[in-house]
C-alpha cells in the first residue's frame, strides 16, 4: 500500500501540528545541508515557530556566516529593485505628449511592478523616484488634453462662423464662441431702416 497523500491545509490538532512541524523542520534542514555539500553553495535556513522560536541553519562547509549571507541577499535584492525602477523610468520617458502608447506602457509597467514580488524590496528613494515619473506622466497627459480641447474649440469656432457667415479672419482674431451671435445681430440691425409709408 502506498503512502497516503496529505492534504495541504492547516493541521487543526495542536499535538499533530507540533509533531509535523518538528519532523518537517528536521527534513528541511537535512535537505539544505545536503544541497550545500553536494553543490558547494551557501545555504541558510531560518524558521520561526508559531510561538516565535527561531531555528536556523548555515552550512558549515563555508566560511560565510548567517549575517554575511543575509547581507549578500539584501544587496542582491536592492540591485534588482534598482534595475526594475530603471526599467520603469525607461518606459515612462515619452518625448512628447502625443506618445499615448508610451503612457499606456507606463501604466501597465507600474501596475505589474506594484503587484509583483519586487514591491517588498523597494526603498523610500525608489518610491519617490517612481512618484516623480508618475507626476511627469500626469503633467504630460493634462497638457495633451488641453491641446486637444483647444483644437476642438477652434473647430467649433469655424463651424459657428460658417453657419452665420462671419469671415474666418475675424472669427479667429477678434471673436469668441460666446459673442459670435451678438456680432451677427449687430450686423443685421446696422442696415439703414426703410421709411414705411404712413397710413391714411
Amino acid at each position: 500500500m502506498g503512502r497516503r497523500k496529505i492534504e495541504m491545509k492547516r493541521i487543526e490538532d495542536k499535538s499533530s501540528r507540533q509533531v509535523t512541524f518538528s519532523k518537517r523542520r528536521s527534513g528541511l534542514i537535512k535537505k539544505a545541508r545536503e544541497l550545500s555539500i553536494l553543490c558547494d553553495v551557501d545555504v541558510a535556513v531560518l524558521v520561526f515557530s508559531n510561538r516565535g522560536r527561531l531555528y536556523e541553519f548555515v552550512n558549515s562547509s563555508s566560511s560565510s556566516s548567517l549575517s554575511q549571507i543575509l547581507k549578500r541577499y539584501q544587496d542582491s535584492t536592492a540591485a534588482d529593485g534598482k534595475a526594475s525602477i530603471a526599467a520603469v523610468e525607461t518606459e515612462s520617458s515619452p518625448s512628447s505628449c502625443a506618445e499615448v502608447q508610451t503612457c499606456g506602457e507606463l501604466v501597465k509597467s507600474v501596475e505589474r511592478y506594484l503587484e509583483g514580488p519586487e514591491l517588498e524590496n523597494l526603498r523610500l528613494e525608489d518610491f519617490m523616484r517612481l512618484e516623480r515619473q508618475l507626476a511627469d506622466a500626469l503633467v504630460q497627459t493634462r497638457t495633451r488634453k488641453e491641446k486637444l480641447l483647444k483644437q476642438e474649440n477652434e473647430q467649433l469656432k469655424d463651424e459657428v462662423a460658417n453657419l452665420i457667415g462671419i469671415p474666418k479672419s475675424r472669427n479667429h482674431k477678434d471673436l469668441g464662441v460666446n459673442n459670435l451671435m451678438e456680432v451677427d445681430a449687430d450686423r443685421q440691425y446696422s442696415q439703414p431702416l426703410r421709411t414705411l409709408p404712413l397710413l391714411r
